[in-house]
């Protein structure tokens, strides 16, 4: 499945415009952000995948065009889906990684060994 390229170069503006290095991996069928070595943000179809704290994940997936993310059939609790074609996208968009830049630095890194 190809990914919103779109919404990539949209994600990309954002870290770009708050001077954050980001590496760009392409993975399960889609394109994710890696900052610090840390899988941040992602592009998975036309939706948002968002790392957040999951602390505030039962709060965010009530937002409406929020859903869960699962892989291998289970919810992934610090992983949500945005569709923002459902929302303002420009203001939902940053919201939602200003969430994603916030949990980095809290993320633990899963490098391979």
């Amino acid at each position: 499945m190809a990914y919103d390229e779109l919404l990539a170069e949209k994600i990309k503006l954002y870290f770009i415009t708050h001077k954050v290095r980001t590496r760009e991996i392409k993975m399960m069928g889609g394109l994710c952000f890696m900052v610090d070595e840390k899988m941040c943000a992602g592009v998975i179809g036309s939706e948002l995948l968002a790392r957040i704290d999951p602390s505030i994940y039962e709060e965010s997936i009530a937002i409406k065009g929020c859903d869960i993310m699962q892989f291998t059939g289970r919810p992934m609790r610090n992983f949500v889906l945005v569709n923002l074609d459902e929302v303002e996208a420009k203001h939902q968009l940053d919201y939602w990684l200003k969430l994603c830049l916030d949990y980095n630095p809290k993320a633990k890194s899963s490098k391979r060994k």
